[in-house]
């Protein structure tokens, strides 16, 4: 390798000289220039308006497909939700049959030392009081819910925003 001195002293034929593109690249090295990426090729020869066209439908595309995406996930959850919800619907019945059959054996139980009617009489009562509990219990939890006073706040001042006449607050 020799020194050229029209190359600033990169010695010709080596893999510097064919790197910094001075000088002829070593036999059998290949070409020494990079092929030009496709964005830089389609900037030099695309409009502004070609490439924003290609942009709106690459993104509308982009969209179309994240929604196909969202509804097939929604499908995919919404039918482990509903066989969730029918697991626990048939445990909701199953729990009313236990209820049902240990309330029978109450009063069964009872009826061996009282008459058959009070012991049903009995545990009607008992079951009476259980729903007035949690009916007092569910009045005080529905007492405590106090709407959606954010939105309320918002909503009342959309008017105001869209008037422009007046200053919003």
């Amino acid at each position: 390798m020799t020194t050229d001195p029209r190359y600033d002293g990169v010695p010709t034929g080596s893999a510097a000289a064919g790197a910094a593109g001075t000088g002829p690249a070593a036999p059998g090295s290949g070409s020494t220039q990079a092929a030009e990426p496709e964005v830089e090729t389609r900037a030099r020869n695309e409009s502004l308006g070609e490439m924003f066209g290609s942009f709106s439908e690459n993104l509308s595309t982009l969209v179309r497909q994240e929604l196909q995406l969202a509804k097939a996930e929604a499908t995919v959850e919404a039918k482990k939700a509903g066989t969730g919800a029918g697991m626990f619907a048939g445990a909701g019945l199953a729990a009313v049959f236990l209820l049902l059959f240990l309330s029978t054996a109450l009063m069964w139980a009872l009826g061996s030392v009282m008459h058959l009617g009070w012991a049903a009489l009995i545990v009607a009562v008992l079951w009476g009081v259980a729903a007035a509990v949690l009916a007092l219990m569910g009045k005080k939890h529905f007492e405590r819910i106090k709407g959606l006073p954010q939105t309320q706040q918002t909503v009342q001042e959309i008017p105001a925003t869209l008037n422009p006449d007046k200053e919003t607050p």
